[in-house]
């Protein structure tokens, strides 16, 4: 099966100012996506979608292709992953380049390991998934969660007040980290996430979003006990 990592970073990043490019323990934080895609052995292309030269550099010296310019359309603020992907996968089929699956792989990543991306591979293939995806468990139940209003603080669900924590249903978010894709259920669906997808499961440790400055040092102190020999 012909394979293809895509990792996309666009360059407009608002919250932390050139975030897919910032150093993350000593090097670009993009870096540690490429290099785990090309270590892992899944893929045939590995190539990185950005609108941004000086990521294009890094990228390119990380080991990535980055065979063309993301269209300013997908540059914004308003485009998805599902509008990138889908840019990506026809121009790379306009230059003579099909696969059968691809794997979408965030530029803030660097949890992920080239276990994680071959276990959630087999389980695309084996279970013919549309897409398969990381997800963690929410720390706290959301079925316990609180609102406020008018600064009065209150239950969304007050009929679980009492209930214990053990006794309700694990639920669990987006890890934000990588998608799995068979290209042909996504060009047809256009969604990264169908009623046929599947995930694997990670733990706390193994899950950060990066959105402020204080994500960035707790992913950096999570990053150091699990790879202390970075």
């Amino acid at each position: 099966m012909a394979n293809a990592a895509i990792i996309i970073a666009r360059g407009g990043s608002k919250r932390i100012p050139r975030k897919n490019i910032k150093l993350f323990r000593g090097k670009p934080i993009i870096a540690y996506s490429i290099e785990t895609a090309l270590n892992s052995g899944l893929f045939d292309y590995v190539m990185v979608s950005t609108d941004d030269d000086e990521i294009a550099v890094i990228a390119k010296k990380a080991g990535a292709e980055v065979p063309f310019k993301r269209s300013e359309k997908n540059s914004d603020d308003l485009s998805t992953t599902a509008d990138v992907i889908s840019e990506v996968l026809t121009e790379l089929k306009a230059g003579g380049k099909q696969f059968e699956n691809a794997c979408c792989i965030y530029p803030t990543a660097p949890f992920i390991t080239k276990e994680i991306l071959n276990d959630a591979y087999e389980l695309l293939v084996k279970n013919k998934f549309d897409s398969v995806f990381p997800v963690c468990s929410f720390s706290y139940p959301i079925q316990r969660a609180l609102q406020i209003k008018d600064a009065k603080v209150s239950m969304i669900l007050p009929e679980n007040i009492n209930k214990r924590s053990q006794d309700l249903q694990t639920t669990y978010h987006d890890a934000g980290q990588f998608y799995w894709l068979n290209t042909s259920s996504f060009l047809k669906e256009k969604k990264m996430f169908t009623q046929n997808s599947g995930s694997v499961i990670l733990n706390e440790l193994q899950v950060q979003d990066i959105d402020n400055d204080t994500d960035w040092k707790i992913a950096e102190l999570k990053h150091t006990l699990l790879f202390p020999d970075l």
